[in-house]
């Protein structure tokens, strides 16, 4: 039987589970001459003797989704706990120097703003060159500097034009928060939605849930100190039919290293981690008599570790992330 020469594995998609998921049994299965479902069960029952597998789970037509524990998990989460809001920052300067050119549209103000906090992050020095005059007033209301910060000969290692799809009307009335979220969640390429929707204080609001999970997280911190214990990183037990897996909350580092530094990924990507945060929550806290337990710490440490990188990509975005909802 012939090996493939490349094996994907990757984070699992719509109705995948787990750490990782791959397609390697659909692979194997022609040349095997058996069905990929067969063949992802023999491949599952290798893997499950793995020490550091703790679950192997066969979806759709053969996919394999593996369930992983080990020290790396645990010392994920504290390694969050540790820097905070630092999380995924660079510790000091690149020695790369980076102009963005934009147009003095709204739009393109506030990606240019949002992609040159990303790139600081990562240890760059950022200068901003408007094709323009941005109005004042979008510096108080949304939070960008106006003043163009390069001068007539700057010189740089890397000159980016902004450009996005202009807005179709002004975002103010929105405030700051909603606005921003407005004009960096879509796309550079979409049309952005203008609208009172970023406003609601439901579950379809991407902006509400991602604040919303942050705040869950926070007040969690706030009830565990009232019942007497703290955070500790270490291995979570299985609380309902989702592992609880830092994997799936809080990498790849909330997508603020270099390899994807646009604020849409980054905004899309918090709502992903919002979403695998929010089922875990149920089951941080003891219930009824009984006692904090090692695994509570852990999925304290957990939810902790996920609010915090949810409040620092929201930082990079220029938006608030409030402990209260």
């Amino acid at each position: 039987m012939t090996v493939p020469e490349r094996v994907v594995v990757a984070p699992p998609g719509p109705g995948g589970c787990g750490d990782y998921a791959t397609n390697i049994a659909l692979q194997l299965a022609g040349a095997a001459g058996q069905p990929p479902l067969r063949v992802a069960e023999i491949l599952r029952s290798r893997l499950a003797d793995e020490p550091s597998v703790t679950d192997v789970v066969v979806t759709g037509p053969g996919f394999l989704n593996l369930s992983l524990e080990g020290t790396a998990s645990a010392g994920l989460v504290d390694e969050i706990l540790r820097r905070g809001r630092r999380y995924g920052h660079a510790a000091g300067f690149s020695g790369n120097i980076v102009q963005l050119r934009c147009p003095a549209e709204v739009r393109a103000v506030v990606v240019a703003d949002a992609l040159a906090r990303v790139l600081r992050s990562q240890g760059d020095s950022v200068r901003i060159r408007y094709d323009g005059r941005p109005a004042p007033e979008w510096e108080s209301l949304l939070g960008v500097e106006v003043k163009d910060s390069a001068g007539p000969h700057a010189l740089a290692d890397l000159d980016v034009t902004v450009r996005p799809v202009p807005a179709p009307a002004d975002p103010l009335a929105l405030g700051r928060d909603a606005a921003r979220w407005a004009l960096l969640h879509p796309a550079a390429h979409d049309r952005p939605r203008i609208t009172g929707e970023h406003l609601v204080q439901r579950e379809s609001n991407p902006l509400f849930r991602v604040r919303y999970a942050h705040a869950r997280t926070r007040a969690l911190v706030r009830n565990a100190a009232d019942l007497g214990f703290e955070a500790q990183p270490g291995p979570c037990t299985r609380v309902t039919r989702h592992r609880c897996s830092p994997r799936s909350v809080t990498t790849p580092r909330a997508r603020h290293r270099r390899r994807s530094p646009h604020p849409d990924r980054l905004a899309r990507h918090l709502v992903t981690v919002a979403d695998a945060t929010l089922p875990l929550l149920p089951a941080v806290l003891p219930l009824g008599e009984e006692k904090p337990s090692a695994a509570h710490r852990a999925r304290l440490a957990l939810a902790e570790a996920a609010g915090t990188v949810l409040a620092g990509g929201l930082s990079l975005l220029g938006i608030d992330a409030p402990e209260h909802l």
